[in-house]
């Protein structure tokens, strides 16, 4: 457990906190490229670690991320017009680029415009655009390059990308994508009033006893006989790697390895080799809020075009989210629990596994309390993480770079499921998989 004063540094972001000072240090997804589609397309209003700002795209496709305000007399800049490379005040015509300079101000003689626009000019966050997402960098000084991700560096054809709001804190939602654990329970299947994989809902009763499917089948089932996993984390430049092993079938060993990279982001498990890969972002809105930015990709294919539709209907780490990526199911219909599938089909009768795992963290509260916690073995990455922001929140406030800050090769990292015997090392078993300790791609 967390005493009261950890778990406000762990959770708040605003302007000022030891937390919020972190985040800024690295990049953060914004929004999707997708939301500001075309030149001179209407502003959108952005929030971000609490502060509020205003996005566009002007005349040559450059996006602006600026403060929401107008300096003249405090207009919101949502209602400006975008024309001819800038953002225009409606009140008294103010005009601002990309780079937050006042351009024009129109309401005033040449001569004291002149004067005033040195004066005028508003923040405007560092912009990048890559892997059809808009970055954000919020801190002080030269951004860092961005983080090489490899969902970003493949092509277009090879990726999928959106995003679904959630209603609670960033952290919880983080730790609910790094505890691996709790497929065996959250995301289990029901046959005939028993837990079961997902793969045995609805199979007759000496099917389900039946062993030695493909793995890709036998992992549900392997996740629901073993629900102690066994936890051992490898650290890199970036984070960490976070090895789960179960026991398979003929004393074989199922290891499911997750990437946490600082600050916020996670790749998350569930796929050999030959499948495709899923990752996360949580970006605080505010201290009750997040965005989740998720990727798809796949280094050595284009995705199909059924894969996605699957993807934007909602398919495991993505929501089905209206037209503003809010969940169809949320908070405020209880996620759209279907009591008579919690008894014959699913453990939680929460259909989708994002949905079912928004439900959970959402359950905890706006705010998790951790001081009432009662932690065991299977909660060692939750606890790493912990231990690794408040790693980050000292380095920052003694003037050190964070974690992966000054690293951004280390990003270009994989997670993933594999299949070793029982006299395997885990040094053997993540070499095998990735090439290198740390989850580096071959």
């Amino acid at each position: 457990m967390l005493t009261a004063a950890e778990n406000k540094t762990l959770t708040e972001t605003g302007v000022e906190t030891p937390m919020g000072a972190v985040l800024r240090r690295y990049w953060t997804p914004a929004l999707l490229s997708r939301e500001l589609p075309t030149p001179n397309s209407g502003p959108l209003r952005l929030k971000l670690l609490g502060e509020d700002f205003i996005a566009f795209r002007d005349s040559d496709g450059n996006v602006g991320i600026v403060n929401a305000r107008c300096p003249h007399r405090g207009a919101n800049l949502f209602f400006g017009r975008n024309e001819d490379c800038g953002l225009r005040c409606v009140y008294h015509g103010w005009k601002f680029d990309v780079h937050g300079q006042c351009i024009d101000i129109p309401n005033a003689s040449p001569e004291v415009a002149d004067r005033l626009k040195p004066n005028a000019q508003i923040r405007a966050l560092q912009v990048r655009e890559w892997g059809d997402v808009i970055w954000a960098f919020m801190g002080e000084g030269e951004a860092p390059e961005l983080p090489q991700f490899e969902f970003a560096k493949v092509p277009p054809s090879h990726r999928f990308v959106s995003k679904k709001f959630q209603q609670c804190n960033w952290a919880q939602a983080c730790e609910g994508g790094l505890d691996t654990a709790h497929f065996s329970f959250l995301h289990a299947g029901i046959n005939d009033g028993e837990k079961v994989g997902l793969h045995q809902v609805g199979m007759s009763r000496d099917d389900i006893a039946g062993q030695n499917e493909p793995a890709r089948l036998a992992r549900f089932r392997w996740m629901v006989e073993d629900g102690e996993p066994r936890f051992t984390v490898l650290d890199h430049a970036a984070g960490m790697l976070l090895c789960a092993a179960r026991t398979a079938d003929n004393d074989d060993v199922y290891y499911r390895m997750t990437q946490f990279l600082m600050p916020n982001h996670s790749l998350a498990p569930g796929n050999f080799p030959e499948d495709n890969n899923l990752g996360n972002t949580w970006v605080p809105i505010d201290d009750t809020s997040c965005w989740i930015f998720c990727y798809c990709w796949n280094p050595d294919r284009p995705l199909t075009e059924r894969e996605r539709q699957q993807l934007s209907s909602g398919s495991g780490i993505f929501a089905e989210v209206d037209e503003h990526y809010v969940p169809l199911r949320q908070r405020e219909n209880d996620y759209l629990i279907d009591r008579e599938a919690q008894r014959t089909e699913s453990y939680t009768g929460i259909r989708g596994i994002s949905e079912q795992d928004a439900a959970i963290a959402d359950s905890q509260g706006l705010i998790a309390d951790r001081t009432e916690e009662l932690l065991v073995q299977t909660d060692l990455g939750v606890v790493r993480f912990r231990q690794t922001m408040f790693e980050a929140t000292a380095a920052v406030a003694s003037g050190s770079e964070p974690l992966g800050a000054d690293h951004p090769e280390a990003y270009f990292v994989r997670s993933g499921d594999a299949m070793a015997t029982h006299e395997s090392t885990l040094e053997d078993v993540v070499s095998a998989r990735f090439g290198q300790m740390g989850g580096y791609p071959l």
